[in-house]
């Protein structure tokens, strides 16, 4: 039997299905049991823990058997939903989970042809082809529309030849094929290519030092003389106006993400404030500790209302820049703040691993950077509200 979540004193839940809630809890278990408890040594040692890899992916999260046998389509608001609960667990492994079933996939739904879709996305699926989302560059990220240097050339045969690199691109150790997005010299438009991660020219180097994200393994990627078949282009990805709507959904994810970082943040904060004693009591019976988890479970759940009713206007075919800007603009904020509560509350505690709190507060910073940083999220939106485009 389900019960409502503690974060959830506005009855969100209520919106989902049985079988929905069924596919949610089933997951909720499987974090609990076979994935939170290789979190911490994972994130401390800077590694991917490979044990919590079958777990996940034997739940078929995108297309769940409790929804399949319920005669119910995978709808917007379980897909959000699955990724709020995998980043209340931890912000790496919904960055992970979503290198494949949000950003490659959206890439490969969105952007290629009918006949291209009809023959992967069964695979992605099923991960029988697991793929990576490669767009930001050394040199370029906020300004990648124009400035992406990453360039494609079409041989006299068909045939193309990459050359450039890539940087940041999370789970690209382990994917199949890199979506790399490049430049054509023909018509200086930006396509999109499937690029085996083994093809003669690639090369692969871990990201070091990173002090966020220390689970997700990120790569930087050089191409070198790449060849790869006509077949392997996104056919529907002719120009970053295309990448712009891939993007575009993809920040509703983040959005999620953010959300439920934001949610095991605070829960983690419940937990500890309950337990830890001071001056003869739990702390959490103190007036200045209740006033930040108050503030930090406003924050939540002002977060999921705001992403919901956007996965809801999505969802009826309403997308909009500015309005998937806005949402993660706020709630990476939002997740910002909150953590920050949540390590205070723990006191020096909250600087260790052991309280959960360190990672979501170290993670929250890569979050409030990827999928567009917060000014360039703000400029979009502010370019709704004016008219006027503040971008250089």
């Amino acid at each position: 039997m389900s019960r409502t979540p503690s974060w959830d004193v506005y009855g969100f839940s209520d919106r989902l299905t049985a079988a929905e809630q069924a596919a949610l809890d089933e997951l909720r278990h499987t974090l609990d049991e076979k994935v939170y408890p290789y979190l911490n040594d994972a994130w401390h040692e800077d590694r991917f823990p490979e044990e919590i890899i079958e777990p996940l992916e034997s739940l078929r999260l995108m297309e769940p058997s409790a929804l399949h046998e319920a005669g119910e389509s995978v709808r917007d608001i379980f897909e959000s939903m699955r990724t709020f609960e995998l980043a209340r667990c931890d912000t790496n492994v919904a960055t992970f989970f979503n290198a494949q079933a949000g950003l490659f996939r959206t890439a490969v739904t969105q952007g290629g042809s009918a006949e291209q879709v009809a023959e992967l996305d069964p695979k992605i699926v099923n991960y029988e082809l697991q793929g990576v989302f490669a767009l930001t560059e050394p040199e370029n990220g906020s300004d990648v529309a124009k400035g992406l240097q990453t360039s494609a050339t079409q041989n006299a045969d068909g045939t193309w030849t990459i050359n450039g690199a890539k940087r940041w691109i999370g789970g690209a150790f382990r994917a199949d094929v890199l979506c790399t997005f490049a430049r054509d010299t023909a018509d200086n438009q930006v396509k999109a290519f499937l690029v085996p991660r083994d093809a003669q020219g690639v090369t692969l180097e871990k990201i070091g030092h990173k002090a966020s994200l220390r689970i997700m393994q990120n790569a930087d990627i050089t191409y070198t003389d790449v060849q790869v078949d006509d077949a392997a282009r996104l056919q529907n990805i002719n120009s970053f106006r295309d990448v712009a709507s891939c993007l575009r959904l993809m920040r509703s994810d983040v959005s999620w993400i953010a959300t439920g970082a934001m949610a095991g943040a605070y829960e983690a904060a419940v937990r500890y404030t309950t337990k830890r004693e001071q001056f003869g009591k739990p702390i959490a019976g103190f007036q200045l500790i209740q006033e930040k988890l108050a503030t930090m479970l406003a924050n939540v759940t002002a977060s999921v209302a705001m992403a919901m009713q956007l996965t809801e206007q999505q969802g009826a075919g309403v997308y909009k820049d500015e309005n998937s800007a806005l949402a993660k603009m706020f709630t990476a904020s939002k997740l910002r703040e909150t953590v920050a509560l949540a390590r205070e509350v723990c006191g020096g505690n909250g600087i260790t691993l052991d309280t959960d709190v360190a990672r979501f507060h170290a993670d929250a910073e890569a979050v409030y950077s990827y999928e567009g940083t917060h000014e360039i999220n703000a400029l979009i939106v502010g370019r709704s509200i004016t008219g006027q485009s503040a971008f250089v």
